[in-house]
């Protein structure tokens, strides 16, 4: 085989690094992400407003400071932030730094109001808030070989795969403990045959709540947990609001669910805290509870915004959707979760 035929073969962490955030990757698209499917952001403004709230909570177990950050990693097109800024109420708004990171270029017309990062501060004294983050964070792929030996899985540009190198070092511990390989699939106590590697999002977010000096990280993604592992991994594509297979051409979004519990244990801080989304609307104020007909009689346009509300936290609540992402918690210097009112 020559050099270059070699080359053409590539680990997933590698060939998605490149497919999603290089020079021409598909994050740096000018539509967007918006443009190719639909996060709870997009969904509905609801999704904003509780997150405003959850700053209003976290600035007040601050002792309301001087200064207080809110850091959307991720951003997008700034969608989050900017509903974020125009959400909060006068005071709090007018101590509040409010940052988008993203690796693309600032759009057109965002609110002045936020700051455009490719970075997130240094230091950080608020709410750091991660939605859909860590699932596109890259990472390797391992399967099983017929004789039950986990390894990389290596990947063309064109989707076309082959297994590689037996997993070692870091990755097999890792695998080993929160995800384990070499078994058949199903039944009590069954390891499954294909898994991503944690490593990178671990150490993702590791990074990210150590630029906490006081505050709250929250990642909210796709999950899943140690005991119900999908047996075949996860890893996939999206393009135009399609699921596709994921080709790592910059075509298409390319996305793996998340092990948070693992993300969890990767913080040396205690008191990190896993909910479901559902949960933890809920408790910001979005149930989901249809109006009273009562209302449609004497105020007939407030039962239908109010409709039309309801039916928008039905969908960032609805069991088998949204509701069900995983939202990770991890205080820094502040009492306790601003949501320990609730129980998973």
């Amino acid at each position: 085989m020559t050099a270059e035929a070699a080359d053409e073969w590539r680990g997933w962490r590698v060939a998605a690094e490149a497919a999603l955030y290089g020079p021409d990757g598909f994050y740096r698209r000018p539509e967007g992400p918006a443009g190719h499917f639909r996060t709870s952001v997009h969904a509905s403004r609801l999704f904003a407003a509780a997150v405003a709230r959850l700053l209003c909570r976290v600035d007040e177990a601050l002792g309301h400071p001087q200064a207080l950050d809110f850091v959307d990693m991720a951003a997008g097109r700034g969608e989050l932030a900017a509903a974020v800024a125009a959400l909060l109420p006068p005071g709090v708004a007018a101590r509040t730094r409010v940052y988008a990171v993203e690796l693309a270029g600032r759009p057109a017309g965002l609110d002045g109001r936020v700051q455009w990062r490719s970075e997130p501060p240094a230091r950080i004294t608020g709410l750091l808030f991660a939605n859909e983050w860590l699932d596109n964070v890259p990472v390797d792929v391992a399967e099983v070989d017929a004789a039950g030996v986990a390894r990389l899985v290596l990947v063309r540009r064109d989707g076309g795969e082959r297994l590689g190198e037996q997993v070692a070092g870091e990755r097999a511990r890792w695998l080993e403990r929160w995800w384990p390989l070499g078994g058949p699939a199903g039944g009590p106590g069954a390891r499954g045959l294909r898994a991503e590697i944690g490593l990178t999002r671990d150490e993702a977010w590791a990074g990210a709540v150590a630029a906490l000096e006081r505050g709250l990280a929250v990642a909210a993604d796709y999950a899943h947990s140690a005991g119900a592992r999908p047996p075949f991994g996860t890893l996939t594509g999206f393009r135009a609001g399609r699921g596709t297979a994921p080709v790592p051409d910059g075509s298409c979004d390319i996305t793996a669910h998340v092990a948070l519990d693992a993300c969890a244990a990767a913080s040396p801080l205690p008191g990190a805290r896993l909910l479901s989304q559902r949960t933890a609307l809920r408790a910001l104020g979005v149930t989901g509870a249809r109006p009273s007909l009562a209302l449609a009689s004497t105020h007939p346009a407030e039962y239908v915004r109010a409709l039309a509300n309801a039916g928008e936290a039905a969908e960032l609540t609805a069991a088998g959707g949204l509701g069900d992402f995983g939202w990770l918690l991890q205080p820094v210097g502040i009492g306790g979760v601003p949501l320990d009112d609730v129980r998973a």
